[in-house]
């Protein structure tokens, strides 16, 4: 059983184009570095168990995204909500901390954040650890899949509603919880304070646009698979098997462009570190040594 370290969390903030980007930073300062990429509705709070779990070995870096979390939320004229500008304040993030070369965790929005970077800048993957974050089309799951096909319709009243709908407590609670072995294990923190996050002025409108540019990252998968199959990285893949929003072939899909990766299918749902971070923790360290 992983154990926690007794190195404590530092809360950070650095200034990328006058944005504060807010990071849980913990672990040894000259240790291999882990960069933990967040989805949605989630925020670098996901990560807060299995950042202990690692910082006794690992130097373990967490951001949040603009509009998410601690970071800034500038409005729809002052900054355009898009995957491809997501990626780019994360990249200038992982620049202004001065990372080289590390492992990235991913989760939802982390994998099409990241994979832009990392295709663009291969140098800087360590190895990959990929959990509930899609890169085909075997993974899309039916809450995916509606918002595609309201969108494919045009239908921009139903797609509307659909998209305020993922954002009430109801859908995000159930988010956490659905396809958990154990609900006991799921901290209420973890999606009452998603809630209260996207509860706030002006969110609502940052997360509706960002799922109106979902639809971007899709002709990109084929880009995706060709760095994975071209790179060949050090690629540990664990999966909550019952999501719905990203289904399990998705994860066994990884190993037609990666030979050696290695796979893992939890029991558990989109959001399965809050019921598995001891044990996908003990995985990482044996991938990662």
């Amino acid at each position: 059983m992983a154990t926690h370290t007794t190195t404590p969390v530092s809360y950070k903030t650095v200034t990328i184009d006058h944005l504060n980007i807010f990071y849980r930073e913990a672990g040894p300062a000259d240790a291999p570095v882990i960069l933990l990429l967040h989805g949605f509705p989630s925020t670098s709070h996901m990560y807060r168990e299995l950042i202990h779990d690692l910082a006794d070995r690992y130097h373990v870096i967490a951001p949040d995204y603009p509009g998410f979390g601690q970071s800034s939320i500038p409005s729809l004229s002052a900054f355009e909500y898009t995957f491809d500008n997501l990626a780019l304040v994360m990249e200038q993030f992982i620049d202004t901390l001065g990372l080289k070369k590390f492992s990235w965790y991913l989760q939802d929005y982390g994998g099409p954040v990241a994979f832009r970077i990392i295709t663009k800048r291969p140098e800087l993957v360590e190895a990959l650890i990929i959990q509930n974050a899609n890169v085909y089309l075997d993974g899309l799951g039916p809450d995916v899949q509606e918002i595609g096909a309201l969108q494919q319709a045009g239908d921009e009243a139903a797609l509307l509603a659909a998209i305020v709908k993922k954002l009430r407590l109801e859908s995000i609670k159930e988010e956490h919880l659905f396809g958990t072995a154990n609900p006991g294990k799921v901290s209420p923190d973890s999606y009452e304070l998603a809630y209260a996050y996207m509860n706030r002025p002006g969110v609502e409108a940052v997360q509706v646009a960002l799922f109106q540019n979902y639809g971007t990252n899709f002709p990109k998968y084929p880009e995706w698979q060709e760095y994975l199959r071209k790179q060949q990285p050090r690629l540990l893949v664990v999966w909550g098997k019952n999501d719905r929003i990203f289904t399990w072939p998705g994860a066994e899909a990884y190993k037609r462009d990666v030979k050696n990766a290695e796979v893992h299918l939890f029991d558990g749902s989109h959001f399965m570190l809050e019921e598995y971070h001891e044990a996908v923790a003990i995985l990482i360290k044996n991938f990662l040594q």
